[in-house]
């Protein structure tokens, strides 16, 4: 630990990552663009805001070996897929059911290492991977009666959950090899890539959209990545990684009641219910890291 993060209080800056990352569905609502688009620009203008910023880390381009490129190539594809995904949800399910469901992401995180990495998960992760699981149902099963398209927004939500999970577990492959600015840009220019490939592909405009459209790209690249994700990841040199995973929790929450202010969007019995579950589940999940030797998880979720 650096001796100058002794004079860095940690609060202020988790507040903002907190409320930023909150905004990121919000946003997506905003628009009207299709979201491959929302998606390709909001990836587009965030490498280009980190471009200036480490520059001198290009040099070690040349040292990334082929099978890390072919990682590189798979976890940008996998953020794209992500993003499709969970951003399409919001077309047919609530904010606070979608979010709920994407916050799900460090439990198939968790199963995935205990295949792959044969990280074995303790007593009390388990426990907590059950909760959590019952709670998504209780979203999903309250969606069903609401509308058939609700339910088909919560599926694609836990299927952009999956995908995420996928791209962070390549990430804990590659992350000791690969410098943690250079996997970023990286990854989010190969991410910008397979949009400008899927929507060149399927025909969709690119180019003919009003100002304010322009303006809510930008603003997802800023507020929920730049002010939120970023944030959390400058953080790891001064808080543990478990505190950066419990203040994602608050993503479904601030959200939800965003969502309640600006879409008059009312959460439903089911919905407080199975977000109650899905917490708590993962904040026993949580608690399991501190309990002892525990697989290090990936729990940044990238809505």
């Amino acid at each position: 630990m650096k001796s100058s993060s002794q004079s860095i209080s940690p609060i202020l800056p988790l507040l903002v990552g907190m409320i930023a990352i909150s905004f990121a569905p919000i946003l997506v609502r905003y628009s009207d663009a299709p979201v491959s688009v929302q998606g390709m620009y909001r990836m587009l203008f965030t490498v280009i805001i980190m471009l200036p910023f480490g520059t001198k880390q290009f040099k070690s381009i040349g040292a990334i070996s082929r099978k890390d490129w072919l990682l590189l190539g798979a976890a940008g594809f996998f953020l794209a897929v992500h993003f499709l995904l969970w951003m399409a949800s919001l077309n047919y399910t609530s904010i606070a059911s979608s979010t709920i469901i994407l916050s799900l992401e460090p439990v198939f995180v968790m199963v995935g290492a205990y295949f792959i990495f044969k990280d074995k998960p303790n007593k009390l992760m388990l426990i907590g991977m059950v909760v959590a699981l019952i709670g998504a149902f209780f979203v999903g099963s309250g969606d069903i009666g609401i509308t058939r398209s609700a339910f088909n927004g919560d599926v694609l939500s836990f299927l952009g959950a999956l995908a995420v999970a996928v791209n962070m577990l390549i990430a804990k492959r590659i992350i000791t090899r690969v410098p943690s600015y250079l996997y970023s840009i990286i990854v989010f220019a190969i991410t910008f890539l397979c949009f400008l490939v899927y929507n060149l592909a399927m025909g969709i405009s690119m180019l003919q959209y009003p100002v304010k459209e322009w303006f809510v790209f930008l603003l997802l690249a800023i507020v929920p990545t730049v002010f939120g994700h970023m944030i959390f990841n400058w953080l790891l040199q001064y808080v543990k990684a478990t505190t950066i995973s419990m203040s994602v929790l608050a993503e479904p929450i601030g959200s939800s009641l965003l969502g309640m202010l600006l879409f008059h969007e009312m959460v439903t019995g089911f919905q407080l219910i199975g977000g109650a579950f899905v917490i708590i589940g993962l904040l026993l999940y949580l608690r399991s890291e501190q309990s002892g030797p525990a697989p290090e998880p990936f729990s940044q979720s990238m809505p």
